[in-house]
């Protein structure tokens, strides 16, 4: 059930009322994750975004970058996020499963945020390597995760997301050490700064690890100049 939560429960607009969050440290958070990859930005980019959803990051970018695609395996999301990103011209959205990405050398930033690399499930070492293998040569990759000093607002936002009626309610008896786990079946992990810098090693590729805001950890991976 977990791995095809985000396509077929948490998609479209009830994804969109997951970002409407009333809590301000929330929302801290996610403008800090795009203003991180913001800064690294110098206008001309061809970017790509994984698990992109209905384009909320997407748009936030779109005005520092030449393009910006986006591939979700939500039909619903991808087709809210076409009309999301109607006044974003430079933006475009596909139905996509990362676990099949196959571009090759084609986008300068890819990007893997707010724990997609969790949400999506499947083997994380491979994804990474489809990510880097769609950079161009000196391309940068980001991926992030939570920080552990973020768990009492993550779990908080989490709460608010099953008063809504978006989630199952909170399995509390499970829910500990950054795992989160409902009791309609949906599990929601995190990668630790050591996993993170694992992910890293195995693509061979110059990377590092840093935390943002005490909220997110990023992996940024640079792919390597061709000689």
């Amino acid at each position: 059930m977990t791995e095809n939560y985000y396509a077929k429960n948490l998609n479209a607009s009830n994804l969109y009322r997951v970002y409407e969050t009333g809590i301000d440290r929330v929302r801290r958070y996610l403008d800090a994750e795009i203003d991180f990859v913001r800064r690294g930005l110098r206008g001309g980019e061809r970017i790509l975004e994984l698990g992109a959803g209905y384009g909320r990051i997407m748009k936030a970018l779109a005005p520092f970058a030449a393009s910006v695609t986006g591939i979700d395996i939500s039909e619903d999301s991808v087709a809210f996020g076409r009309e999301y990103l109607a006044d974003a011209p430079n933006c475009r959205i596909e139905t996509m499963d990362a676990h099949a990405l196959a571009f090759d050398a084609a986008f300068d930033v890819v990007l893997c945020l707010q724990n997609a690399l969790s949400a999506m499930k499947g083997d994380a070492t491979d994804t990474v390597a489809r990510c880097v293998k769609a950079l161009v040569p000196g391309g940068t990759l980001y991926c992030s995760s939570y920080s552990a000093k973020f768990w009492e607002h993550r779990l908080a936002w989490f709460r608010e997301q099953a008063d809504k009626g978006l989630l199952g309610a909170i399995d509390e008896e499970k829910t500990r050490d950054g795992l989160i786990v409902c009791r309609d079946g949906f599990v929601a992990r995190t990668f630790s700064e050591a996993d993170l810098d694992a992910l890293g090693r195995a693509s061979g590729h110059p990377h590092r690890v840093e935390e943002v805001d005490e909220s997110s950890v990023f992996l940024v991976i640079e792919k390597k100049e061709t000689k």
